[in-house]
């Protein structure tokens, strides 16, 4: 077969590589020299050489390889870049690279998760929700009795539309807070990240920064592009919420996180997020494989460099003996929050 260009959108085409063992590999390799955005930031905070890792991998006795052998070889490349945004593709297999989330606790046990939403939850797109009845001693040794509205999103690749928003809100309009659980919720469609995140403040706030690729060195980029979240003219909850994160809040749920740390009633609670701070784009080796990688980096409002995850407000974790007896310890810390 012919050699194949490697075409991105906004680049200038690359000389074509060979359709060979040592050419793909070769191909991937510059694929992300030239085009990868976070080479330099790798480099300083894992310690990753590109250019030694060109070394080892095309140095590596490839005429013994199948095609099998020849996926897992590039798969393993991709790897050492510990990006959840960088992917291999081919028609057997997806190159992939996890440990952002496998390394860590889980902080979620969905059974437990959908005790407390039960099944008589209502679906507004993307999110399930109900009210939580509470009853319990306040500091006053009173009994108390109050509501607080539960929202699960478990991705953003379903639609969240402001419309929906607005009957959550309703529903929930003598609660005293909403617990917002995005636990696992491994990204999907920015749109609906901004949209949801948009009812939560009460003036356009500036929330971060993104920047791209403009040349082939490793730090040719554009000058950082503001990005704000403005409020829509539909209801707004202006009262307490918890943000609830893992290590799987993951792309455009990282993306949320960090617009909803600007939110003026919002605690974000859990653990660290895990990232996936650079906006993924799409190419192809000469053997037909597909790449993914990270493009455009995105920043807080700080411009500091979200691929690694957002630190919550307040550290908590899942009690695994607790949730032995149905009892959700995060969730319970996001009540205490509210209440």
């Amino acid at each position: 077969m012919t050699g194949l260009m490697l075409l991105l959108a906004g680049c200038v085409s690359e000389e074509p590589f060979e359709n060979t063992y040592v050419g793909n590999v070769d191909a991937l390799w510059h694929l992300i020299d030239e085009h990868y955005c976070f080479l330099s930031y790798k480099k300083q905070t894992l310690g990753v050489d590109w250019k030694e890792v060109r070394g080892r991998y095309l140095t590596a006795r490839l005429d013994t390889m199948n095609a099998y052998n020849l996926f897992d070889h590039c798969a393993a490349m991709l790897s050492e870049l510990k990006d959840g945004h960088v992917n291999l593709y081919s028609s057997a297999d997806v190159g992939r690279n996890w440990s952002w989330r496998e390394d860590y606790p889980k902080n979620l046990d969905v059974e437990v998760r959908e005790s407390y939403l039960g099944t008589k939850y209502k679906i507004a797109g993307g999110l399930k929700y109900r009210i939580l009845e509470r009853e319990y001693v306040n500091e006053k040794g009173q009994a108390v009795k109050d509501s607080v509205g539960y929202v699960v999103c478990e991705s953003f690749s379903s639609a969240v539309s402001h419309t929906g928003i607005n009957e959550v809100f309703y529903h929930f309009i003598d609660c005293k807070g909403i617990i917002l659980d995005i636990r696992g919720n491994g990204g999907g469609n920015l749109d609906n990240c901004t949209v949801l995140s948009s009812h939560f403040f009460e003036k356009k706030t500036h929330v971060g920064y993104m920047s791209h690729k403009t040349g082939k060195g490793w730090d040719d980029f554009s000058s950082l592009e503001p990005e704000y979240i403005t409020p829509p003219e539909y209801i707004r909850w202006l009262r307490p919420v918890v943000v609830l994160t893992n290590r799987s809040c993951y792309s455009a749920a990282n993306t949320f996180v960090r617009n909803m740390k600007h939110a003026p009633y919002v605690i974000v609670a859990g653990d660290r997020t895990g990232g996936g701070g650079g906006m993924p784009f799409n190419a192809e080796l000469p053997c037909g494989w597909g790449v993914r990688f990270s493009a455009c980096p995105e920043y807080d409002a700080d411009g500091v460099v979200v691929e690694h995850g957002i630190d919550p407000d307040v550290v908590c974790s899942m009690d695994t003996e607790k949730a032995k007896d149905g009892v959700d310890t995060m969730i319970e810390t996001a009540l205490s929050l509210i209440e």
